[in-house]
């Protein structure tokens, strides 16, 4: 699609008032040559000279005009946007480069040395240099430029070059949302997640165009958890207080079946302190650290026998100081067997599957001792609302010992940490 070299120039023949001063020149030059020839002749006595015999100049060479080829190539259709406008010269250099729309307006943009890349397909001649025209906007959609070009030689000779090409009209584009949210704070547990309104095709070329960068360096990798979203996480949970930054380079990237990314994104947000919360179903205990420090331990009850918490790393998505919780949600109506619709204070959301860690003041004789909940991690009012208050999107809770699953894509959107990390590279487009 982004063409090949070809569009070879057309050397310029220079001004012929230049060529006859410059015979004129020649003329002059024979003229007193053969006059001081007389001279010396007339005055020989004998001895040698050195020099023409015939007192001819020495002959004049002229430069190789210069070869000029741009990319993409004249005619080429369906044509990236982000395509790069290259212009190779051989003996010679690039003069002035004028790019412009269907309409005759000249495009704005600026034209630098290319660094040189053995993998670029070329047929421009060894040792040419190539160069970059870059706009100071993208090109568009659907649009027709022309190139307009020229280089010149060590004579100074001009050769023009001309090409004509259109991008790629997108039977539609797609802009995805983005987690976490640009400018926000949050846990060690919080992957960066991407997600697509309808499934991508091409997902090695929209991986290659996401790239994360953090002030900590860190081994993170993308898995594409479904065919319209792919997470990125490190091995471990992510450095404490590190700035992550992901440029997703969307625009001009053909995602598939005519799909193209309409816009680049940039999302830049902080990991903060590290909160990492092990809940012990076995024990029935809860205990917090801050840190790698121990800040809290408090008696739970996790889920029942018929309804146990999943086991593995939770992370905490979001909080409400006051929700209603209803077993409807999961499918359980209100009024069956083991159904409920109970107001609750300090919920921490944990999962998507329903699991919170929230108050219980009702089970409170149990917290500690067994587990009775419907798959949540019931404390106290006042440490519910502690729980609460320390922690932030993000944060991890680790279940252990419960006799439930683990944690898997049923449960919701945030089950990556379950995930051993060889599989979860290998969930990578490009692995």
């Amino acid at each position: 699609m982004s063409g090949v070299w070809s569009v070879p120039g057309t050397p310029r023949v220079p001004d012929r008032r230049r060529l006859g001063a410059g015979v004129r020149a020649r003329q002059r030059w024979a003229a007193v040559a053969v006059a001081g020839g007389l001279v010396l002749l007339a005055g020989c006595t004998g001895g040698s000279s050195s020099g023409q015999a015939d007192g001819s100049s020495a002959p004049t060479s002229e430069a190789p005009a210069a070869q000029l080829a741009v990319s993409p190539t004249d005619g080429t259709a369906d044509v990236s946007p982000t395509t790069p406008v290259q212009l190779a010269v051989t003996d010679g250099a690039i003069g002035e480069v004028t790019v412009t729309d269907a309409a005759g307006t000249v495009v704005p943009g600026a034209v630098a040395e290319a660094p040189a890349d053995p993998a670029a397909p070329t047929t421009a001649a060894p040792g040419a240099t190539t160069s970059v025209w870059t706009p100071t906007d993208p090109l568009a959609y659907g649009t027709t430029y022309t190139v307009d070009a020229t280089a010149t030689n060590a004579d100074d000779a001009e050769t023009d070059a001309s090409t004509t090409f259109s991008t790629v009209t997108p039977a539609s584009v797609t802009t995805p949302s983005i987690g976490p949210l640009d400018g926000t704070t949050v846990g060690v547990g919080m992957p960066i997640r991407v997600f697509f309104d309808q499934p991508v095709t091409d997902q090695a070329a929209v991986e290659s165009h996401l790239l994360v960068t953090s002030s900590t360096p860190t081994d993170g990798r993308w898995n594409w958890v479904s065919s319209s979203e792919v997470h990125f996480r490190p091995s471990t949970y992510w450095p404490a207080n590190t700035t992550v930054t992901l440029d997703a380079d969307l625009y001009g990237v053909d995602t598939g079946d005519g799909i193209w990314g309409e816009k680049d994104r940039t999302v830049t947000f902080t990991v903060g302190e590290k909160h990492v919360s092990v809940a012990d179903a076995g024990t029935h205990t809860l205990t917090v650290y801050d840190s790698d420090q121990v800040v809290q331990t408090y008696p739970m009850s996790a889920g029942s026998s018929e309804n146990p918490t999943r086991n593995g790393a939770h992370v905490v998505l979001e909080k409400y100081e006051d929700i209603t919780m209803d077993s409807s949600t999961f499918g359980l109506a209100v009024d069956a067997a083991g159904g409920y619709r109970t107001d609750v204070q300090y919920a921490t959301r944990i999962s998507n599957n329903g699991e919170f860690v929230h108050a219980a003041p009702w089970s409170v004789g149990q917290q500690g001792s067994s587990n009775v909940s419907h798959g949540c991690i019931n404390l106290s009012t006042d440490r519910a609302q502690w729980f609460y208050d320390f922690s932030q999107p993000g944060d991890v809770v680790e279940v252990v010992n419960s006799i439930g699953p683990t944690l898997s894509p049923v449960d919701g959107d945030i089950y990556d940490w379950a995930i051993p990390w060889d599989q979860w590279v290998a969930g990578s487009a490009l692995s």
